[in-house]
């Protein structure tokens, strides 16, 4: 019963974020379990390279070349589903910046990727489960840094932040559709984005988060996929408006 409650074979997910990092972890991990999957992303050869992974293990996947702060690309793109059972919005940004050299168009932008995208994926999906009839399950991405606050993290946890409050709203509003709603806030993972984001100090901070974790070392993106697989899959059947937090056992220290 265990197994079969991880089988999506006959649903529909749509990821978000799908080139690279725990985007793609989650769309070659959902459709390992069965779903066919359709991956988004601004990044064209990422997002070839992720639909490429899943046909070579079986899967079934669909790309869309779009970017998630386009509300019109993004309704096009889930509507083109048909039919929708999953929406894994996990599209986001790193950006670093002390609260008193932040500037507008830093938020702006932060907000634009973290937040907004999230929250046009999150109506598209909801929309076509309604329509459809389908009690599906919405997962978004959230972060550890919602938990505690973190030098030069005011956009990235403002906009986590409110991914949080989207996740607990949405899911007082359309659970009565038998639809699901539940964020993941990841610890430290070890992924391309995490690289860009400070390539000097990758080290330094994995040495860091590996010390304070009881488990003594950084998540990986499958670790992160699977809290997702579990949160879009009948395991979870009587569990919505909730964060999931795979973090190693700690949130963000500092």
């Amino acid at each position: 019963m265990a197994v079969k409650a991880y089988d999506l074979t006959g649903r529909t997910a749509f990821v978000t974020g799908a080139a690279g990092g725990i985007g793609r972890a989650c769309a070659v991990l959902l459709a390992e379990a069965g779903a066919l999957v359709h991956g988004a992303d601004r990044d064209a050869t990422g997002l070839h390279e992720t639909a490429a992974l899943i046909k070579d293990r079986g899967g079934i996947a669909r790309t869309h070349l779009l970017d998630v702060t386009e509300h019109a690309q993004v309704r096009q793109a889930v509507e083109s589903c048909g039919r929708l059972d999953v929406m894994a919005a996990v599209a986001g940004i790193m950006h670093s910046s002390p609260v008193l050299d932040t500037r507008e168009e830093d938020l702006d932008r932060v907000l634009d990727v973290n937040f907004k995208g999230v929250l046009y994926a999150c109506q598209e999906a909801a929309r076509l489960m309604i329509s459809n009839g389908t009690r599906g399950s919405i997962v978004t991405m959230a972060s550890g840094a919602v938990d505690t606050g973190g030098p030069g993290l005011l956009c990235y946890g403002v906009a986590k932040a409110a991914v949080v409050q989207l996740t607990k709203t949405l899911a007082t509003e359309v659970g009565r559709h038998g639809i699901r709603v539940n964020a993941v806030a990841p610890g430290w993972i070890r992924t391309p984005m995490t690289d860009r984001h400070d390539p000097g100090a990758q080290e330094r901070t994995e040495a860091l988060m590996s010390r304070m974790s009881p488990l003594g070392r950084v998540g990986e993106p499958d670790e992160i996929a699977h809290a997702v697989l579990h949160l879009a899959s009948d395991a979870s059947s009587f569990t919505t408006g909730q964060i999931l937090r795979p973090n190693g056992g700690v949130a963000m220290p500092w």
